[in-house]
């Protein structure tokens, strides 16, 4: 259950984070892309309902986490950016959030 909640979590990071570079590589550097990354966003909404958990707030709220790690990720893959470490420790302590969120032991 884990390994299907993680690769969960990385389409929709993928839909997304690259929903939302399309839509910014159509306005701002003025490609015709922005069409193509709304669709990818309503991707996203539908990827993010299959998660197994029932808890829309603990899976938005993890999957924040997951965005800003993916994020700076995407930067560096697509855009060239180069995070410090002040960007490398605060997306592992996001991932480190998600994993408490996700995956600690909980009462049923």
């Amino acid at each position: 259950m884990v390994v299907r909640s993680v690769l969960l979590f990385v389409l929709a990071a993928v839909a997304e984070i690259g929903g939302a570079w399309l839509v910014w590589q159509g306005v701002r550097e003025q490609r015709g892309w922005a069409g193509l990354g709304v669709i990818a966003l309503g991707i996203y909404g539908f990827v993010a309902t299959l998660q197994p958990d029932a808890h829309f707030g603990r899976i938005l709220a993890a999957y924040g986490g997951v965005f800003v790690a993916g994020s700076l990720a995407w930067g560096m893959v697509f855009d060239g950016f180069r995070p410090d470490r002040w960007d490398v420790i605060g997306s592992v302590i996001c991932v480190v959030g998600v994993a408490i969120i996700m995956y600690a032991p909980r009462a049923q």
